[in-house]
Formats: structure tokens, sequence, C-alpha cells
């Protein structure tokens, strides 16, 4: 039951991930339509344009790099420990 967990969890992060990058890219692209400084309060212009756009692409890339490496090095983590437990109890008996 414990390998469903962590397989369906390896499964989510993957998902997460690209839900996470699909986020960036739309969110950069309507910062550099120019949708980006909707609300901000009286003269405060619209804050966008393609150099907006390029900044939100560049740090949310950067943000969903790390958030999905975190995710995955935990995963990395678990399953060098298991394989380590693994081998360990097959060379007990010798």
């Amino acid at each position: 039951m414990r390998d469903f967990f962590i397989s369906a969890f390896e499964t989510l992060v993957g998902v997460l991930v690209v839900l996470l990058a699909i986020g960036v890219v739309i969110a950069a692209i309507a910062v550099a339509l120019g949708g980006g400084g909707a609300g901000m309060g009286p003269g405060m212009g619209a804050a966008g344009g393609p150099l907006a756009g390029l900044a939100v692409l560049i740090v949310g890339a950067i943000y969903v790099i790390l958030v999905g490496g975190a995710l995955y090095l935990g995963l990395g983590i678990y399953q060098n420990t298991r394989r380590t437990a693994e081998l360990l109890e097959r060379m007990a008996p010798r």
C-alpha cells in the first residue's frame, strides 16, 4: 500500500510541475498583453508589455524549477533510502 501512495505522489508531482509551467506561460502572456496592472489604483498605469512578460516568464521558470526540484529531490532521497535498505537486507545473511 505504501508503494501505491509513493507512486501516486510521484505522478502528482509530475502533474503539478506541468500545471505550474502552463500557469507561468499563461501569466507571462497575460502580462505581456497589458493585463498586469489592472486594479492597482488611481494614477497607476497598466504595467505590462513584452519586457514585463519576459520577467514573469523568467521568474516563474525559476520558481517552477526550484519547487519541482525540491519535490523530486525528496522523492529521490526516499528511493535511495529504500534501495539501500533492500541491499542491506540482502547482504545480512552473508
